[in-house]
């Protein structure tokens, strides 16, 4: 049964066509939308202006087996459940675009394994991974090695255990400076909000908390840590630190967690900074919001972005897979959640 004013299938126009309207060869076709490949400016604009008169577009499946790259690269997270990740997954998008490339999302969430992620990016033949997380799994290090596949870490930690390629901040001078930054406003009883507590990132801030603190004879008071970066997990941990009492500031290693807490604290009808000060860790966009305008921690989210496009694409082309890491300074944006110093 056929569906009345149905629209005939839209057929696709070939390479062939286009050959025959430019009056050149088939293969003079394919190579002209071969990035890299060998053809006569000459030729180059005939095929160009008659791929634009029929509204052709080449068809990167088949160039893809010609040429054996895909322009794919697996974009990895165990982050879908912070929203601030929609931010950083916009740009990457926008940048790995900008370099003609396309991203394929895979999760690796707490609740997936590293092995079927692993399998899909292989199936899909990406030319190499970005991984954006501080957290790099070790089955997913040995795979892309075994595989041959390019490999760069997005905000994580270089480690001597293993040659990744890493763009991202030292965490360590980010909980350093946010110790000078509670102690200069007289804050003398700071406790730390986290992630998870075998995030390097996590690991890392609160290492130089603790020991710029330390250099002042003081120390975290408490520290707590949640699964999961999100909202409802800060707002939880700043509910269960407020039970406990015994602090005037908070260290949030992560601005969503942050953003959880200040809610907390409405709840709670306690005033920040006045009562409590709260430092927050990214400088995601919604730090800014009016109604929260949190006092934090910058690191330079589209520095460190563009930076692993950049190395994957130059691993990617240059046929390797080792290029120097780049590491990035944190900064305090001052706002509104700290007392004056």
């Amino acid at each position: 049964m056929t569906t009345k004013n149905a629209r005939p299938p839209v057929r696709r126009l070939t390479a062939r066509e286009v050959a025959a309207r430019a009056g050149v060869s088939v293969s003079a076709v394919s190579r002209t939308f071969t990035t890299g490949a060998s053809v006569a400016p000459a030729t180059r604009e005939r095929v160009l202006v008659a791929a634009r008169e029929l509204g052709y577009r080449p068809n990167l499946m088949a160039q893809s087996l010609m040429t054996g790259r895909t322009k794919l690269i697996g974009l990895v997270s165990n982050n879908f459940d912070n929203p601030a990740f929609m931010e950083i997954f916009d740009q990457f998008t926008r940048r790995l675009q900008g370099h003609g490339l396309r991203p394929l999302l895979a999760n690796l969430s707490a609740a997936t394994e590293t092995a079927p992620a692993l399998d899909m990016l292989l199936q899909y033949n990406v030319d190499g991974v970005i991984v954006a997380s501080s957290t790099l799994p070790g089955p997913l290090i040995a795979g892309c090695r075994a595989a041959g596949l390019p490999l760069v870490h997005a905000f994580g930690r270089a480690s001597p255990s293993h040659e990744v390629a890493v763009a991202g901040v030292d965490n360590t001078a980010g909980g350093r400076l946010a110790a000078a930054a509670l102690v200069q406003r007289g804050y003398g009883r700071i406790a730390f909000l986290g992630g998870p507590a075998s995030a390097t990132s996590t690991v890392d801030r609160l290492a130089g908390l603790t020991k710029a603190l330390s250099k002042d004879g003081l120390e975290p008071v408490r520290a707590v840590f949640g699964q999961t970066y999100s909202h409802e997990t800060g707002q939880a941990l700043m509910h269960e630190l407020l039970r406990g009492g015994g602090f005037d500031a908070v260290f949030c290693g992560d601005d969503i967690l942050a953003l959880g807490a200040l809610d907390a604290c409405l709840e709670a009808d306690v005033n920040v900074p006045k009562q409590i000060g709260i430092l927050g860790f990214n400088d995601i966009a919604m730090a800014a919001w009016p109604a929260y305008r949190l006092t934090t921690i910058r690191q330079p989210i589209g520095n460190i972005i563009n930076a692993a496009v950049d190395m994957i694409t130059a691993m990617v082309e240059e046929g390797t897979t080792t290029v120097p890491s780049r590491k990035f300074s944190c900064s305090l944006v001052e706002r509104a959640t700290l007392r004056s110093g």
